[in-house]
């Protein structure tokens, strides 16, 4: 067996990383993640890659400051696949974290589908609560183009950051 070791950053995703993030999700996903990037230049979101010395993102996701007052709001969180499992989601929310602490809040927020029980169970690991569930829906790119609806039941969970 032979361990690898990634030095990971935290930085803003920008429009130029895109091209470089379709292992995040569909055209349609990144022409929204593009519509997000716009809403970071305004300070209504941060919006996180994750890279090794590459540069190239291998993680990202958003805090969205919007939601809720006081809150910072995780969402879009996405790891490549292939590198799934390897401690870079950890390194994702807790920079996330680390982004919603700076601007003086203390508590964060995110939802995840209930059929995500790996993604649920890393996020009670880093300490987050279920408080709550609600219904959620958007838009999927299908594989021939067009779009269809997903709809899920997704549990909130809450962390209180120190």
């Amino acid at each position: 067996m032979i361990d690898v070791v990634l030095r990971l950053s935290a930085r803003d995703l920008v429009h130029a990383d895109l091209a470089s993030c379709g292992w995040a999700g569909s055209d349609h996903h990144l022409a929204g993640v593009a519509r997000q990037l716009d809403r970071a230049r305004a300070g209504e979101v941060d919006y996180l890659a994750v890279c090794p010395g590459t540069n190239i993102p291998v993680a990202k996701g958003g805090v969205d400051y919007q939601v809720k007052e006081g809150v910072g709001t995780l969402w879009q969180l996405a790891v490549h696949p292939a590198l799934q499992s390897c401690g870079i989601g950890t390194f994702l929310v807790e920079a996330a974290e680390l982004r919603i602490r700076s601007r003086g809040l203390r508590q964060a927020e995110l939802a995840v589908e209930e059929s995500n029980l790996r993604a649920r169970a890393l996020y009670q690991r880093l300490g987050y609560v279920a408080y709550d569930r609600r219904p959620d829906s958007w838009d999927e790119q299908a594989p021939d183009g067009s779009l269809r609806r997903h709809e899920t039941m997704c549990t909130l969970l809450r962390k209180e950051l120190s």
